[in-house]
């Protein structure tokens, strides 16, 4: 017997699979327990249509994260702070601080702990950070660290 998986079972399959069962196990074990349900026309669409909707979902993030990126590429995040004599800083710039200046200034909310820092930035310069938007889409921002006045 065909049946859809309504959750993951052991031995058998992930939700939303389509398994061959035998007719026995379907019906004293998987459908009682609400773990399956018989594979038919209807039930055979309806996943279709979630997949094909969780798929144009995900296509949709993808752009939305590569128009992101397009935008990162332009913008440099500037930060001014106090340093000591040997012009390093009190503290250093950290992915929070990035996180919400990208909110504040340009409208961007990025979760601070997709940005990656190749080394702690502690001194005045400019620097590059890489911004995680999806799976396979990372964006890099400028960030710069000048000295007060």
């Amino acid at each position: 017997m065909r049946v859809i998986l309504t959750a993951d079972v052991k031995g058998q399959g992930k939700k939303d699979q389509v398994v061959e069962v035998s007719d026995g196990y379907a019906r004293n074990f998987l459908f009682p327990k609400k773990l399956a349900i018989p594979a038919d026309a209807s039930a055979l669409n309806d996943i279709r249509n979630k997949e094909a909707s969780r798929q144009h979902k995900l296509d949709v993030e993808k752009k939305n994260a590569e128009d992101i990126k397009k935008k990162l590429e332009t913008i440099v995040v500037k930060f001014v702070y106090a340093a000591g004599p040997d012009k390093r800083l009190y503290g250093s710039v950290t992915s929070k601080e990035i996180a919400d200046a990208l909110k504040k200034d340009y409208g961007i909310e990025v979760d601070k702990r997709k940005i990656t820092l190749a080394t702690p930035i502690k001194s005045f310069g400019r620097f590059s950070a890489e911004v995680r938007l999806f799976t396979d889409v990372i964006g890099t921002i400028t960030v710069e660290v000048v000295g007060k006045e």
